[in-house]
């Protein structure tokens, strides 16, 4: 059976919210509403924004216009309009905008005898400069997301399971295409598994940390070149029990998340990625990828997500671990009796 992914390869996270009443609170908080809004309707937007302003005060100067009965006297030099040469809607609209833009062609100006004109000439200069600053603003965050940085920042195809020390460890590579880094770079680790509480209660999609040296301070990265990060499976550890049979047996996920500062813009990044039950290749280790040239060390991404099998004891890390107590323990007795022997 297929299972469902909460998170993507690509970090696309799958959940929907549904029945969402409070949608007022969208509203609250418009910038960021238009921010997150689909390249297609931030556009749509923004030209609307922009259109239905010309319209609205290009209609006010076509109105003062009519009111005035400028639009009877046109041609008469002994009368003096409120907006010189506006002879109708499309000259009022192309006045609006050239206001609003400050295009100032200077055919179609205001004149002193028009106190209402003067009144909307300074109401459309605050107001078409607030929609400026609004919806310039909303594009500038939204091209400069970087969102996109993320793209660069990859993830193995597959988490391991091997030895490291005598100790079992679930371990996944990261690495960053780009030659600008990634600043104060942080991983984490998450693993999404059901559970069912000792008091009956179900809980769909536990969260549960898994250690990646956050004590050790091992989780602080410098991504300059691809990274295995490691999770060692102890008794603090929801693996602790897990043998390899059990392993190809269970249903969850492990989510990984890497955030850091985009050097070149100083914004916040985050990556994610994400690994099945399928996706853990027990007793496999990666490749290296490092190699030192002339003067530089080059790292090969061909062999990025390569893996080879290494010999890894097939049981859980608590009976791996109690089978090496008992060795040391047996050790530890058997020295004394042979001296004694001898």
């Amino acid at each position: 059976r297929k299972r469902q992914r909460y998170v993507e390869k690509d970090g696309k996270c799958n959940v929907q919210h549904g029945n969402v009443r409070e949608t007022y609170r969208y509203l609250t908080d418009i910038f960021t509403t238009l921010v997150d809004l689909k390249w297609r309707f931030s556009l749509l937007i923004f030209i609307l924004a922009y259109a239905l302003t010309w319209l609205f005060f290009g209609l006010i100067w076509w109105v003062i216009a009519y009111s005035r009965g400028d639009l009877e006297h046109l041609g008469d030099h002994s009368w003096t309009p409120c907006v010189n040469n506006l002879n109708g809607f499309v000259s009022a609209f192309l006045f609006s905008i050239e206001t609003e833009t400050t295009i100032g062609y200077g055919h179609r100006v205001i004149t002193e005898k028009c106190p209402e004109g003067i009144v909307l000439l300074l109401l459309q200069a605050i107001l078409g400069s607030m929609v400026n600053a609004f919806m310039v603003g909303c594009m500038f965050v939204k091209i400069s997301q970087p969102n996109k940085r993320a793209e660069t920042l990859v993830f193995s195809s597959h988490a391991v399971v091997s030895l490291r020390d005598d100790r079992l460890c679930l371990m996944f590579r990261v690495g960053d295409l780009r030659d600008s880094h990634i600043v104060e770079a942080s991983i984490r680790a998450k693993l999404i598994q059901s559970k069912q509480t000792q008091e009956g209660e179900f809980i769909p999609l536990d969260q549960t940390d898994l250690s990646v040296g956050f004590e050790t301070g091992d989780d602080r990265l410098f991504l300059v070149s691809p990274l295995i990060i490691s999770h060692e499976i102890d008794e603090r550890s929801p693996f602790w029990d897990v043998s390899r049979g059990q392993l190809e047996r269970d249903d969850f996920e492990i989510v990984v998340i890497l955030e850091g500062m985009v050097e070149a813009t100083g914004m916040t990044c985050q990556a994610r990625s994400s690994y099945l039950a399928d996706e853990v290749l027990w007793g496999h280790r990666f490749t290296p990828l490092l190699s030192l040239e002339e003067g530089f060390y080059e790292v090969d991404y061909g062999g990025f997500h390569h893996t080879v099998p290494v010999p890894t004891p097939a049981c859980s890390a608590r009976q791996l671990a109690a089978a090496a107590a008992r060795r040391d323990a047996h050790l530890y007795w058997s020295i004394p009796s042979r001296l004694d022997e001898a």
